[in-house]
């Protein structure tokens, strides 16, 4: 059986060859989106980030529960960043992130995670066929987290689909600095994919060599659709290479802001450099012709089963460090898009596997369950907006699956990232084809959060 074009290129896009190439070629021309520019980014934190310890209460009720079923992971007054006018506090090395909270440029989600319907704890326990598919499996999650279809298989994710209905250019508006990921792949449309570190080669037309190689590999015609496809991706990516190399290897303005307020120095974490190479990108909007862009970014580490905190002191440890790295490197590409005076028109906001369970174990980590806690940072957020709700802090309690604080979401992720994609400039019309489970969460009570203003 012949292969044809789309297939392949669909195959193309989750092989791991195509992602280190990131060579994805034509999107389709569907949809055009209206307003000025903005710009979404997806900030994964991988291996299930224990939101619990990033947003903590600080009201003394809930906070004396808080520490009773936490237990040997839970933090010390000392090791919280208190949030001006509500009652919770980051951890304390995200107390960068209070600054923006202050101007307010950043609102909290609670409780939230993978839901295919509204679920109470009775309904859980009735109707498993209403739970999402291999619930807390690492990689079943974040596949539910990144395509928006918490049952089943998935073929393609939200990102992509939204780049489907954007038009087609030189360069595609959607682009990855963390690798190939579900969430980039469209059904018509490719991605961007480019490392996080270091230049992009592309040698010119008078250092012919390599050249003459691209011409002859790219005219694939008269050998067949394989031949053909793979001739045709290979020349994008070749004409998408020199479009981005030099925004994303010389020196931009937005540099300066990616240093530690404390000390002056360079952020170097793989997270800061994802996120100023989203900067670089957007400052070159307009070489790029981007009326909208879309951006995938991630910090791994997060399965912290053990050794989360340290012991005698749970506001440091591994989970401490993640966290600090984050804080500093989103409190600069906030700080870059506020020079480039875009702040109101770009929205960074977190996703993760799955939350952590609020019991912590023996190891002085804490082991997988559902939902969690989130960001979302920009200037067109609800000013110190608090979204969602926290649960029962008791184990066992109304909200526990499990007596180890396994917390069922009583926000979805639709409710939570189909507000940002609606922001973003998708249409009520489009919004079941980027959004599959929409009529669920848009209908009888449900409807996407009002994250903005």
């Amino acid at each position: 059986m012949l292969m044809s074009r789309r297939h392949f290129h669909r195959l193309a896009v989750s092989t791991s060859a195509a992602a280190t190439l990131g060579i994805f070629g034509r999107g389709a021309a569907f949809g055009a989106t209206t307003g000025g520019y903005r710009a979404m980014v997806g900030v994964f934190l991988f291996g299930g980030n224990d939101g619990w310890n990033m947003v903590v209460p600080t009201d003394p009720a809930t906070y004396g529960a808080y520490l009773q079923s936490r237990g040997t992971v839970a933090l010390a007054p000392g090791a919280i960043a208190p949030l001006s006018g509500v009652p919770y506090g980051l951890h304390k090395s995200m107390a960068r992130l209070s600054e923006l909270w202050d101007r307010g440029a950043m609102s909290l989600v609670l409780n939230t995670g993978t839901l295919a319907a509204p679920l109470d704890k009775a309904t859980y326990t009735a109707r498993p066929d209403l739970r999402p598919t291999n619930l807390m499996s690492h990689a079943d999650e974040q596949e539910h987290w990144q395509c928006l279809r918490p049952q089943g298989t998935s073929l393609d994710g939200f990102m992509g689909r939204l780049n489907d209905r954007l038009a087609a250019g030189a360069v595609p508006p959607l682009m990855s600095f963390a690798g190939n990921n579900i969430a980039l792949i469209g059904q018509t449309s490719r991605p961007l994919v480019v490392p996080a570190t270091g230049a992009l080669t592309r040698l010119t037309s008078g250092q012919s060599s390599i050249d003459t190689a691209v011409a002859s590999f790219a005219d694939g015609s008269g050998l067949g659709t394989l031949s053909e496809s793979t001739g045709a991706t290979y020349s994008d990516g070749y004409a998408m290479m020199g479009a981005t190399a030099s925004l994303l290897g010389q020196t931009s303005s937005v540099d300066g802001y990616f240093v530690d307020p404390d000390t002056g120095a360079a952020l170097t974490t793989d997270i800061a450099n994802q996120l100023k190479r989203v900067a670089r990108m957007i400052e070159g909007r307009g070489t790029l012709g981007h009326a909208r862009q879309t951006f995938f970014v991630s910090q791994g580490g997060y399965d912290t089963h053990d050794n989360q905190v340290a012991a005698g002191d749970t506001g440091s440890g591994r989970h401490a460090g993640l966290l600090k790295d984050l804080a500093l490197a989103l409190y600069a590409f906030y700080n870059a898009m506020q020079g480039l005076a875009l702040q109101d028109q770009v929205t960074a906001f977190t996703m993760s596997d799955f939350g952590r369970t609020f019991k912590g174990n023996a190891q002085l980590g804490c082991d997988h369950a559902w939902g969690s806690n989130h960001l979302v940072i920009g200037g067109g957020v609800a000013q110190r907006g608090v979204f969602g709700r926290y649960p029962d802090p008791t184990l066992g309690g109304s909200d526990d699956i499990s007596w180890e604080g396994r917390f069922l979401p009583t926000t979805s992720q639709e409710e939570y990232i189909g507000a940002i994609l609606r922001w973003h400039g998708v249409s009520d019309a489009d919004m079941p084809y980027v959004v599959p489970n929409w009529a669920t969460w848009s209908s009888n009570g449900r409807a996407p959060l009002a994250l903005f203003t």
